[in-house]
């Protein structure tokens, strides 16, 4: 049990690589919401209500499946450095040091 290595887990998402996500998801929404007004004018302004309703409950699991998928690919695990490992000495392993 002596040789178990030791393992980092890094994060290299920045906001860029979600940005595009973000910005198609908010333009699928806005098209929802102005096919909502144009039926909304009509004499049925429950199929507006419905028709948002319906490309939101489509189009959340694809954001949440694309989030993830890219969170997922930008986690890295590598194996920590040995030096970098190296244990902070504890309060009676300090050296003494003169008080005045």
């Amino acid at each position: 049990m002596s040789n178990i290595q030791r393992y980092q887990l890094r994060c290299t998402l920045s906001f860029g690589d979600i940005y595009g996500q973000i910005i198609a998801w908010l333009i699928v929404i806005f098209l929802s919401l102005a096919s909502a007004m144009a039926l909304m004018g009509a004499s049925r302004p429950i199929y507006a209500l419905a028709t948002v309703g319906l490309v939101l409950v489509l189009s959340l699991p694809f954001l949440l499946f694309a989030f993830v998928t890219t969170l997922l690919n930008h986690i890295e695990i590598a194996e920590a450095d040995p030096v970098s490992q190296t244990t902070l000495p504890t309060a009676s392993q300090r050296p003494a040091t003169a008080n005045s």
